[in-house]
């Protein structure tokens, strides 16, 4: 435990004053300081001028970043039938029907993305106070409830991210891994960082994006430079 306060130490004493930092710089930054056993997720937080309670203030979307997650994401996927053989040959790791939504019921969730076919879905709705919180619950608007279960695991497996502004107008997402290199993360963060830009609501009001930083999983955060983390 002393060595791994030693090392948080160290960590927060590199971050001190530091602010408002160019993207590569930033990621730079992170990744020396990403010194854990494991492989740890290089992590976005995205400050909104929004008040997500209100319908036309509130964010959400979908972005395939250019270099993937590096994450192996587990996918569920309500369907019967052909559909259900359809998602079993493009990778799902779940599929079922009432099945599944009673393991879900008895606090199985096992998967990082949940896929159904619209016919499923008042099978699925059942399951809203479940799956809402976790940000699991399928969507239409970000390709979830969708007759296409082949393309939408595809999709999950292959680097796509959802993102959701939470109560106070913050987004977070994983981006990458601290071992990927730094162009490539700093690729994925501005991928992801014009995604919130485009699902920006007609209700947002001000200055919309406020603040964006970055950290790993165990590591401090360091803000970034707005307009160097915007594409184009």
């Amino acid at each position: 435990m002393a060595k791994l306060a030693k090392k948080q130490a160290a960590a927060r004493a590199a971050f001190e004053g530091k602010a408002n930092l160019a993207v590569e710089e930033a990621v730079t930054l992170v990744k020396a300081n990403a010194t854990a056993k494991f492989d740890e997720t290089v992590e976005i937080a995205m400050n909104l001028g929004v008040d997500p309670r209100h319908a036309d203030q509130m964010v959400r979307g979908v972005v395939t970043l250019p270099n993937g997650t590096g994450k192996d994401v587990r996918v569920a996927v309500f369907a019967r039938g052909p559909k259900a053989e359809e998602a079993k040959a493009a990778g799902a790791d779940i599929v079922g029907a009432e099945d599944l939504m009673e393991a879900i019921q008895g606090g199985k969730i096992d998967f990082d993305r949940c896929i159904a076919t619209p016919d499923m879905m008042p099978l699925v709705g059942r399951l809203g106070k479940i799956l809402g919180p976790r940000n699991l619950m399928p969507n239409p608007k970000v390709g979830t409830v969708t007759m296409d279960v082949a393309g939408a695991v595809g999709n999950a497996k292959g680097g796509e991210v959802q993102f959701k502004a939470e109560k106070a107008g913050v987004v977070h997402a994983g981006v990458g891994k601290a071992s990927f290199d730094t162009e490539k993360l700093a690729q994925n963060i501005r991928a992801f960082v014009d995604a919130v830009n485009r699902a920006k609501p007609s209700g947002a009001k001000g200055t919309y994006v406020k603040k964006v930083s970055i950290s790993s999983t165990m590591g401090p955060g360091v803000s970034l430079d707005l307009t160097s983390a915007t594409q184009g």
